[in-house]
């Protein structure tokens, strides 16, 4: 079968979150995937992991510590969630994505396999959209022969498929307030429900945070034995400030943390990565030296994180920031990673749209009064906050708010005013993973967004 025929049936499959009634889907054992897992000879059993789990930044560390892991020439799998624009996104060895072909023969065994499961009464139902990518990627993983596998959860921890591993580490990154519904409507709760990837006796890596993540994280691992590991050591210097390079000591050198990754946020990620990559050199065998750290760090990709594009001497960013956290994290980026006029602040364009199970009102608070315009457009899921509900949160900030009736369209709008501003001016797409990911599609595609 092809890899359309693939990521079609994929496509088609009802996200595991909502139902066709659009009402939650609740998984609440990691019984299904353990099944499916076994009738496919348990891949996961067959090379090591490292688990990384929170709200915020998960996917950057999970990104860097490959990008680490791979630069000391350990062969290194890393699986993400979710993608900007294509499924193979999220499967990667040695940083280059899952090819079509592979994609598609492991998504048939797996879809194949799955559905004699389920013939023969042992699986009550077909696996969800992420339980099937997850089994393709540890499936991957091991017939690629991986030395190790960096996974970063998809939601919460304890339930989450990926938890179907044994990890040498758990990673935590920052906890905040997101998919409350499923998770927990307090910091602690949520805590709890990420703290599921520890295990007896094993080894969190984690930072200071929000008190009562670091209360929760505290009792759990004292529940369980775990021995806990600080990257306090390889945040930068106090007198290093918010941007550029910095130098750290680290395995008895100092090396040079140069990241693409923008904002001064990513600084707590890298501090996690690296933290996790001197773990597994003292402790676990893996051959990391100071040098692959600061060359993996370095060689780090992960797009739509304060990711600048410049297309006919317009500047557009991007950024994933699809909770009050990330809409924070941007906010305080913005100023670092902008060009901008000489003298004050550039004129800024914000195309913005998000999920309806997110705060739109407050998330608009904290962006939205940053901007000069905001042009909300509409994405392409179930789960797309209403337009009406966009325009409500934008009134209720007293800043100008334009409709679009697509992603496209908003772009266009954005690219029309500034042809009317001889002044730079500055185009940011946030709010959602389907907006980033449709927006930088087009500006990356062969003729790009008309200007």
């Amino acid at each position: 079968m092809s890899y359309a025929a693939a990521v079609d049936q994929l496509n088609a499959m009802v996200p595991e979150l909502y139902a066709s009634s659009g009402q939650p889907r609740h998984k609440f054992s990691l019984d299904e995937i353990r099944v499916l897992l076994a009738a496919l000879g348990d891949p996961q059993r067959r090379f090591r992991s490292v688990l990384i789990a929170g709200t915020n930044g998960k996917g950057s560390t999970a990104a860097t510590l490959a990008s680490i892991l791979t630069a000391a020439g350990i062969r290194t799998g890393l699986y993400t969630s979710p993608h900007l624009a294509r499924a193979n996104e999220r499967i990667r060895l040695d940083r280059i994505e899952i090819g079509d072909d592979a994609f598609a023969g492991l998504y048939f065994r797996v879809h194949d396999a799955a559905q004699q499961l389920v013939l023969d009464g042992k699986l009550p139902q077909m696996p969800s959209y992420f339980e099937i990518l997850t089994a393709q990627a540890l499936l991957y993983f091991a017939e690629a022969k991986v030395q190790i596998a960096v996974l970063e959860v998809g939601m919460g921890g304890r339930l989450d498929a990926t938890n179907i591993v044994d990890p040498l580490l758990s990673v935590i990154t920052d906890i905040s307030i997101d998919h409350t519904e499923w998770l927990g409507s307090t910091v602690a709760a949520i805590t709890r429900e990420k703290a599921g990837i520890l295990r007896r006796k094993g080894t969190l890596i984690t930072l200071p945070q929000h008190p009562e993540a670091n209360q929760v994280l505290g009792e759990v691992a004292a529940e369980l034995g775990v021995r806990g590991v600080s990257a306090v050591p390889y945040m930068p210097p106090m007198d290093a400030g918010s941007a550029g390079p910095y130098c750290i000591n680290v395995l008895g050198a100092t090396i040079r943390v140069d990241s693409p990754l923008s904002g001064a946020h990513q600084q707590r990620n890298l501090a996690l990565a690296i933290a996790a990559a001197v773990e597994l050199a003292c402790n676990h065998g893996f051959a990391v030296k100071p040098a692959a750290i600061a060359e993996g760090i370095r060689k780090t990709r992960w797009p739509g994180r304060l990711e600048r594009i410049e297309r006919n001497g317009v500047e557009w960013i991007l950024d994933v920031a699809h909770n009050p956290a990330g809409a924070w994290a941007l906010r305080a980026g913005l100023d670092q990673v902008s060009s901008g006029a000489s003298e004050g602040d550039p004129p800024r364009t914000l195309i913005f749209s998000c999920l309806r199970d997110k705060p739109v009102a407050e998330m608009a608070q904290i962006l939205f009064p940053l901007f000069d315009e905001v042009i909300l457009a509409p994405i392409h899921t179930a789960r797309a906050a209403s337009l009406d509900d966009l325009m409500a949160a934008a009134e209720a900030t007293g800043v100008r708010a334009t409709v679009a009736e697509s992603v496209q369209q908003a772009m266009q709008l954005a690219v029309e005013q500034v042809r009317q501003c001889a002044e730079h001016r500055l185009i940011v797409v946030s709010g959602s993973v389907y907006l980033v990911g449709e927006a930088r599609t087009l500006l990356l595609a062969e003729k790009g967004v008309q200007l």
